[in-house]
This record gives C-alpha cells, structure tokens and sequence, in this order.
C-alpha cells in the first residue's frame, strides 16, 4: 500500500526529477538557494537549531508482530511506533511532497558488494538531499540482480524543511520536556522496508537511517555488519577499527602506508568485507589541516562547483565565502560530505580479504586498562557487547570524575537486533578465518584524567604496527585476571613498564581502588543490558568483576 501510494504521487506530479547528474543535481542546489557556493567549490548550507545533529528520541522502528523474535526492545534506542501511526505519517509526508514544485529521486545502493547491497530509492523535495545520496549512497552496479535484496529494495522518503501536524498526533509521538508533541520523526519499518525522515533536516539523520536498516537486515543473511574503518596494506592484508567518538578510529586508519577502504560502516561475509558507503561524513570542528591533512584536502581543495559536490554542514561561514571551523556557535557538530575518490590513498572498489587483525579502541581515563591487549574469541564477544570508552571529567558540567560510558558494538542506537546476533557472528567469524582482535587504549597511563597523562599517538601507532604485523603473535602473554585480556609482555617500540598499567602508578592502593571501581561498573553493566539475553556463558564468564 505504501509503495501504491508513492507510485501514485509519483505519476502525478508535475514535475519529478529522476537521476540527475552531478552537476545538474548541484546547480538546482544553488538555483533554489539551499547552499552557497565556497571559493574552492564547495557548497555551506545551515540547519535549525534542532537539525544540527541527529534526533535519538524521534528515532523509532515500527512495530510489527513479525520482528518480535529479532529486534531487541530492551534496549533503550530502539523505540516503537505503531504501524498505524507510521502509515499516516507517511501518507502525510507523500501529500507534502506532492504539493511541491519538483521532486527528486535517486537510485543507488548501500554495500559495495554486489552479493548484498541494498537498492534505496530516496525521494525528497530537496536537491542538496538527493546529492547527499549520490555522495554517501553507491551507484547502483550493472550486477545487482546477484545481491540477495534485488527483489527487496528500500524506499526512503526524506522531507527534511517541513514539520508534522502534531495536532493529528497527540499521545502517538515523543512528549517534549515543555509538553508538546514533537514535530520530526525518523521511522524504520524494516517489515516493508521503508523509511521515513520527517521534519529533520540534518543529513546525517538519512544516513543513518539506511545504516541501521543494513545492520538490521545483514545478521539475517549470516553477514556481520560493523560500525568501523577499514584500511590494508601493501599485501592486502586488511585491519578493522571500531570505537566510540575520542577514541582515535578516524585519526589511526588514516595511514600514509595503508589504503583506506572505508571510514565507518561495513559488512562482512563469507568473502571479506566491504564497505557500504561512497562518501565520508567528516566532523569538521577544530579540524586542522596539518594534523588531518587528508580530510581538509578533500573538503577544501579547489574544484569546479557544479562537479564539485562537497558539502558543508553548519560551519560558520562568511559572506565572502571564508570559513571558521573552530567557531561552535552553531554547533559542535559540523559536517561535510564528499566522495571517498577525494581521498589520496583509498581502495574505491571497497571490498577486502577476511581481516587479519581487528582493534577495539578505548579511550579509558581511568587510567587503569593496558595500552595494548589480545582478546581471544570469547574475550573479543564480550568487548564488543559491552563497547567501553570514557566520558571525561570537564567536558560537560557537572562532570567531576571520569564517566564510563558503554555502547554495544561501538555503535549501539545503531544496532537493532538481539545482541546475540551480531556477538555469535564475529565469535564465529574470528575463528573460522583466524582473525587476532587487540583491545587498544588510547586514554590515559601513570594515573587518571587530571594526573596521569594520555598516552602518546606514536606509541599507539607503535602498538598497532606491531599488532598488524604479527610482531605480537610469539610474544609471551600475561593474564590480566580483572579485566581477562591478555597482556603482551613485550612490544616493539614501547617501554616495558606501561604495558601493564599499574607499574605506571605511583598510588599503588589508588590504582587497586579505580580498577576495582571500573570493573564493577563492568559487571553492573552486563547484568542490566545483558542479564535476561541469550549470550553464552563462556562469553559471560569474560565480563570484568565476574
């Protein structure tokens, strides 16, 4: 009935624009006054207030009695919406659209894969939305008819500038803090597989979206979906790194001697891996072209503007075109989308072998994990459960003492199925292709935020050569019987001594008290997220304070 009704839409609009090239997609971009055009050819748009980053509390999936045995509703990111409401909000949305002057569609695909990528049709009202698409989303290939989704695509509706009719909706949408009814909402019904970006006008708010439903889909068809970067090397030997914001993923796959793959989202099967994207998604604040020289590269070289197709996201920009990334008075957020061929060193096919080595990253200003750690398969589940980094103390108001945070999988409002899904699938996959998994923290040694110091990138980098490497496979190893990693003994090109962090310490007693304290918000942690799930107990036993 959906798809009826957008067909129907579609066939009587006066005037629908399918499949626009690159610079004809751009140029109705500037004709329209949704951006302005930089110097170097780019193009700065601004959101409203509210669209400045995405909308957790208005991200919902619709409930159908058909997913019960699959989407995983304890978890406080995944928020249900009835299938009714969802039908009417989209019928609402399809009446906006048709009301418009012009519309826009593209066609692509989200996975590199043939084998499993994912059609999306997106239709919009908005140009610099549809060439958000061509950016992120892929082109669709000659072959997709071997993808196992051929007969099942998506369909996106994004109407970003206009907001609900809230007085429809009373008691069916998210109650704001004043009172009112919300006025967005971005709605996933992976039973018709379609979704919904309503009254948002962050472009992130569609991609996310599309990567959620692939994270969703993927596990169903025995594929491990991953939130993370992926680089390889000379002899194609392929790394993975996942973490949370601050824990140095975009900064440590950017290597010089390493082909990029991809920087965020990626699938892996009985093939390799692959990633979904064609574009990067780049914070932009603070952004320093001598430290991230790639990344400013890509945003800010010159090119012609109606090929060029970056796009700047709410950077505080000039009348004469100049821009301040280290101004936050729009937000901390700050965003631009370009094409991966923008990058000088990047594997555009972006496909790879299994990975031989995967790096969780933490950020732990505790002070109190290894620098370096190898996890085997049942250790490795459950770091990737429990997705650990650290909030630090002066970041926020209020914060005193550093704030453990944990979000499953390294990216939990992401990942919508039964946690077992997605941990049984790497369990698997590690040891059918032998894969080494090292937890790597890049927070902090000597004593915790405030008087310890972070430790330093080259010995982090020293670390994760190693790993890469295979310079730590003969190595001995030493039990850390707390927190159950496994601790090299020895590491090329880092000092002995902070390898095993409490000889960093001069409290000896002040170590033993935030170890203790960390690992039993470990095992807090566990049992409340965890307690009632399917995880199997030899997973279970490797959860610190247990």
């Amino acid at each position: 009935m959906a798809i009826q009704t957008l067909n129907q839409m579609l066939s009587t609009h006066p005037e629908v624009l399918s499949n626009l090239k690159r610079f004809q997609i751009t140029q109705y971009a500037i004709d329209y006054r949704e951006a302005l055009v930089l110097p170097s050819g780019a193009l700065s748009t601004w959101t409203p207030p509210e669209s400045t980053g995405r909308s957790p509390k208005d991200t919902v999936i619709v409930r159908h009695p058909e997913l019960e045995d699959h989407i995983d509703w304890s978890s406080p990111n995944n928020i249900p919406l009835d299938p009714d409401t969802f039908h009417r909000l989209w019928v609402d949305a399809l009446t906006v659209l048709w009301k418009k002057p012009r519309v826009y569609v593209t066609d692509r695909v989200i996975g590199a894969d043939p084998k499993y990528a994912l059609p999306v049709k997106t239709v919009t009202d908005f140009a610099l939305t549809s060439l958000f698409t061509m950016n992120m989303f892929r082109p669709m290939p000659e072959n997709i008819s071997q993808s196992v989704f051929a007969d099942k695509p998506f369909t996106l509706l994004v109407v970003p500038y206009d907001k609900i009719d809230t007085a429809k909706y009373e008691g069916e949408l998210r109650k704001r803090e004043d009172g009112t009814t919300s006025d967005m909402i971005v709605a996933m019904d992976f039973k018709n597989r379609l979704g919904l970006v309503f009254g948002s006008a962050y472009c992130g708010s569609a991609k996310k979206l599309m990567f959620t439903a692939m994270n969703y889909f993927l596990p169903l068809e025995n594929i491990l979906p991953l939130h993370c970067s992926a680089n390889e090397d000379l002899k194609g030997r392929v790394s993975m790194f996942l973490g949370l914001s601050g824990t140095g993923k975009t900064t440590l796959s950017a290597d010089k001697n390493r082909a990029l793959i991809g920087d965020d989202e990626h699938g892996w099967d009985d093939r390799g891996i692959a990633n979904f994207e064609h574009g990067c998604y780049a914070k932009l604040i603070d952004l320093n072209p001598e430290k991230e020289p790639e990344i400013y590269k890509a945003v800010f070289n010159p090119r012609e503007y109606v090929e060029n197709g970056v796009i700047i996201e709410n950077c505080m920009t000039y009348p004469n075109g100049a821009v301040d990334l280290f101004d936050d008075r729009l937000t901390q957020n700050s965003r631009a989308s370009y094409p991966l061929r923008y990058l000088s060193n990047v594997k555009l096919k972006g496909t790879g072998t299994h990975p031989s080595t995967i790096i969780f990253l933490t950020a732990d200003a505790n002070g109190v994990l290894p620098p370096i750690s190898r996890l085997d398969p049942e250790q490795a589940m459950l770091w990737f459960l429990m997705g650990y980094t650290s909030k630090l103390a002066g970041t926020e108001t209020g914060i005193k003492e550093p704030q453990t945070t944990f979000s499953r999988f390294f990216g939990q409002p992401f990942m919508a199925n039964r946690p077992e899904y997605y941990a049984d699938l790497l369990g698997n996959k590690m040891k059918q292709h032998s894969t080494r998994v090292f937890l790597v923290n890049t927070g902090w040694s000597g004593g915790p935020y405030g008087v310890g110091s972070r430790i330093d990138i080259n010995l982090t980098r020293a670390m994760l050569d190693a790993a890469m490497e295979g310079k730590l496979d003969d190595v001995s190893y030493t039990e850390n019987k707390r927190f159950h990693v496994n601790v090299p003994d020895a590491c090329p090109g880092v000092p002995g001594e902070m390898l095993h962090p409490k000889n960093t310490w001069t409290d000896q007693a002040e170590f033993e008290r935030r170890a203790e304290a960390l690992a039993r918000e470990f095992s807090e942690y566990f049992d409340q997220a965890y307690g009632s799930a399917g995880i199997d107990k030899n997973v279970r036993a490797q959860c610190p304070g247990k």
